[in-house]
């Protein structure tokens, strides 16, 4: 995510506690890049790598749910927007089955 786009997303996001119990929270960045990686590859949270840097999974699903019960992001839109659908040719259907057998999907394949 490049530094204009986490300028426009930042001021939205709802703010830790000062007294938070437990270790530091994961940087909002961070688990924003983590929860778009996700989506973007449509894995479970369990298959979040680590090695990403972006925290675990479930940290990740935990914050989308804070954000979400705060009403700050509007994923459907979000993901539309992100993610628009080809239309198809008249002629032609769109191909429906299995995803790639490595299960990464590319910009085109949605």
């Amino acid at each position: 995510m490049d530094d204009e786009l986490w300028v426009l997303i930042e001021p939205l996001l709802p703010s830790w506690p000062r007294k938070a119990l437990g270790p530091k929270p994961v940087d909002d960045r961070l688990c924003l890049q983590g929860i778009l990686c996700v989506f973007y590859n449509d894995i479970s949270w369990q298959a979040l790598p680590l090695e990403l840097g972006f925290g675990s999974g479930q940290n990740c699903w935990r914050r989308l749910g804070r954000w979400d019960e705060a009403d700050v992001l509007d994923w459907t839109q979000a993901c539309v927007r992100a993610f628009p659908r080809k239309r198809a040719r008249r002629g032609h259907r769109p191909v429906t089955g299995r995803p790639p057998e490595d299960g990464q999907y590319t910009p085109t394949d949605l």
